[in-house]
């Protein structure tokens, strides 16, 4: 069975795509799946001002070990490139830009 027409093209990524609009879509998930830790982070600087550098390290700590951890797993990378491919294909079909959610957060 032969591929639609135009299957090599939807699949293929531009250098924007790659280096920046999939990326972006990765932190944001990243972000939602750490929230806990976000939070954590956000209420500990929050608390201390000044002294945050010093006194927040355990929660920075695992705020980076969190993202850090999605953002180098190659599955959580395809999920995201395939959320981005979908996202893509619905727009050329609709010509509709579905809106990002952005995450509440002051980090």
């Amino acid at each position: 069975m032969e591929p639609p027409p135009g299957a090599a093209e939807n699949s293929k990524l531009r250098h924007v795509e790659k280096d920046v609009l999939i990326p972006q879509i990765m932190r944001d998930r990243a972000k939602e799946l750490c929230s806990d830790k976000v939070q954590a982070f956000t209420k500990c600087c929050k608390e201390t001002g000044f002294l945050m550098v010093v006194k927040c390290r355990k929660e920075n700590t695992a705020l980076k070990d969190c993202l850090v951890g999605y953002y180098t797993d190659p599955s959580f990378n395809e999920e995201c490139k395939a959320e981005y491919l979908k996202q893509r294909e619905e727009y050329r079909a609709t010509g509709i830009k579905k809106k990002r959610q952005k995450i509440t957060s002051n980090v």
